[in-house]
């Protein structure tokens, strides 16, 4: 059995003043993204609709001062999507936070965790 699926996580969501989110989904979303180079593909990779993907582009690409991912249109072929500097930039951040976040909070959800099942 593999221990690790039953071990706690923590996962960080922020919360912007302007009332803009990123958390675990959309930074999933936007390493799919970076991976498949479609925004379907990464849509269909984390078993969300393409209009579940698309709308959260377009929310992500909102919230900040620039798009974070760029798209071309599709053809024979079909289209394109690529993280922008700044999305690649915010992602790595995002990720920068999750790995802080978890080192800091390590030895206490252990303790949490060893309570619970002693």
């Amino acid at each position: 059995m593999d221990r690790g699926a039953h071990e706690p996580r923590l996962s960080i969501r922020l919360h912007f003043a302007d009332g803009a989110m990123l958390g675990p989904g959309k930074a999933n979303l936007l390493s799919a993204i970076a991976t498949t180079g479609s925004i379907a593909a990464a849509g269909r990779s984390m078993g969300m609709s393409y209009k579940r993907a698309w709308y959260l582009v377009e929310t992500l690409n909102g919230y900040f001062g620039a798009p974070l991912v760029q798209a071309s249109k599709g053809g024979r072929s079909g289209g394109s999507a690529i993280l922008t500097t700044l999305g690649q930039e915010v992602l790595a951040a995002y990720r920068d936070v999750e790995h802080a976040a978890r080192v800091a909070a390590g030895p206490g959800v252990a303790r949490l965790h060893s309570l619970r099942h002693p």
